[in-house]
């Protein structure tokens, strides 16, 4: 068995593993806040499937839609969202953008796949990288009724709350600056050929 098709293998045992406590813990949910009990049972599955998750710094909006999806994406069709990350502070960023200048050998290929703090969702707290990849796959087919919209296509796994119900143009990657026909033009200052 290859380890693509063990990955998928272990991904659907730990779905049906979380969703299956999910229902043990309904009952007590519901004693603690009977309107939300889903929700908050859905909270407790899938914060001991994740143990490392964290959600602090999203803004509200952002963390009110993704408990939102995940707790349909759970109960409507078996489902798990978890976050790998979210909202990071300017420091981490940065770190991750160095990190990155020093791998590719450039700022503008760094921004291929890393922007700095000042132009990351990320630390406005409305960005989301998302596991495994079926629940990224749930997202990106159900998000918008949460405002929920991958934005670009080189990262499968990274939405952002856009509140409005108009979906942004989804970007080849980070750091890319489209014409009206959606052509990369530049990246950080630097024209691309056509």
């Amino acid at each position: 068995m290859n380890e693509s098709r063990m990955r998928r293998c272990r991904d659907r045992v730990f779905a049906m593993v979380t969703v299956s406590l999910a229902v043990l813990l309904l009952p007590v949910a519901f004693l603690s806040r009977p309107g939300r009990a889903r929700e908050l049972a859905c909270a407790w599955a899938l914060r001991l499937r994740f143990p490392a998750e964290d959600l602090t710094g999203l803004t509200p909006g952002a963390r009110a839609a993704f408990d939102s999806a995940r707790t349909d994406a759970l109960w409507r069709h078996g489902r798990l969202l978890g976050l790998t990350s979210g909202h990071r502070e300017p420091s981490v960023q940065q770190r991750l953008f160095d990190e990155e200048v020093r791998r590719s050998g450039s700022a503008a290929s760094a921004r291929l796949l890393v922007l700095p703090p000042g132009e990351s969702s990320h630390v406005k707290g409305v960005a989301l990288d998302v596991r495994p990849k079926q629940g990224a796959r749930w997202l990106e087919e159900h998000g918008a009724r949460y405002d929920l919209y991958r934005t670009y296509d080189n990262e499968w796994w990274h939405f952002e709350h856009r509140p409005g119900g108009v979906p942004p143009r989804r970007l080849p990657y980070p750091g890319a600056i489209l014409d009206q026909d959606t052509v990369p033009l530049r990246t950080n200052g630097v024209r691309l050929a056509r």
